[in-house]
């Protein structure tokens, strides 16, 4: 069966984006092939719990890891959902199936002074590249964007005048984030250097590589980790623990809970409170200095 009715479903319905397209009916292509496999089956609509459960042992014992594997049958589970919508099963085997447990994990962020240390490193840059890597990093901080918000974000998207960023998150919403003065600069800076390029293929796009094309994650990835690797021994030095940095940071100094949730363009508060685990280990570290019966 051809899963192009779901796929349309995902993009014009339910708005994901097209990366997330691609995994979901990778995991479905995936969960097809073990089940021609192992039952002769060619159908995965007409399957029962237990194989679902022999496909998860299976991706158990290949070494995935229980987050990937969750999410995976999560993708099943979004398919037996649309199957139920459209009248196509009249119930779904993932009903009463539980996740697997997975640790939480702790992101640490960078503190304020491996930040300072980088930004302060990068204004010394007067070429192009260097001044395009100090606002990527100004604007991650000062934004708290997602690597591939980032990554298209266009030109038409700022607006200095208002001194604003219109950012297109997932599911195709908008959200507008507000620039501070020192990352307006910046932004004024890079454009100098930009329209000094000899070649922009990618015209409408805000960041460009010296050949004029449109930059790409991996890029961006390899520019923050080699800056941050230089100020900070942290095992994981990438985009989402700048944007974790912004967060905690915001709510260390007392920002409101909503308006980082707004911010970071998440759906709900339960996203956001997982950035909140910092601003609790700062809140303890002031009770006990201000405290008078902590004191000894």
């Amino acid at each position: 069966m051809s899963f192009k009715a779901f796929s349309d479903y995902l993009l014009l319905e339910k708005n994901y984006s097209q990366l997330t397209l691609k995994a979901y009916i990778s995991d479905l292509e995936a969960f097809k092939e073990f089940i021609s496999s192992e039952f002769q089956s060619d159908s995965i609509e007409q399957v029962n719990y237990q194989q679902i459960r022999n496909w998860i042992v299976s991706l158990v014992q290949s070494g995935i890891t229980n987050r990937s594997i969750n999410r995976k049958v999560s993708s099943l589970n979004t398919y037996y959902k649309f199957l139920l919508k459209t009248k196509t099963i009249k119930v779904n085997p993932l009903n009463k199936h539980k996740a697997l447990k997975v640790s939480k994990k702790i992101q640490v962020p960078f503190s304020e002074e491996e930040l300072q240390q980088v930004i302060e490193a990068l204004h010394a840059a007067t070429d192009f590249e260097g001044i395009r890597n100090r606002l990527i990093i100004e604007l991650f901080y000062a934004t708290g964007i997602r690597r591939i918000e980032l990554v298209h974000l266009k030109l038409s998207d700022v607006d200095l005048s208002n001194k604003t960023l219109k950012v297109l998150g997932k599911r195709n919403k908008e959200r507008f984030i507000p620039l501070i003065d020192s990352v307006c600069e910046t932004i004024n800076d890079y454009l100098d250097k930009r329209n000094d390029l000899e070649t922009i293929r990618d015209t409408s796009y805000l960041f460009l590589t010296q050949k004029g094309v449109k930059i790409y994650e991996t890029l961006v990835y390899r520019i923050i980790n080699n800056y941050f690797s230089k100020v900070s021994a942290k095992v994981k030095r990438s985009p989402h623990i700048l944007r974790h940095s912004f967060a905690t940071h915001l709510l260390n100094q007392g920002a409101n809970l909503n308006a980082v949730k707004e911010l970071l363009g998440h759906s709900s508060l339960a996203a956001t409170q997982v950035y909140t685990h910092n601003s609790i280990a700062e809140l303890k570290k002031v009770y006990t200095n201000a405290h008078p019966r902590s004191k000894k």
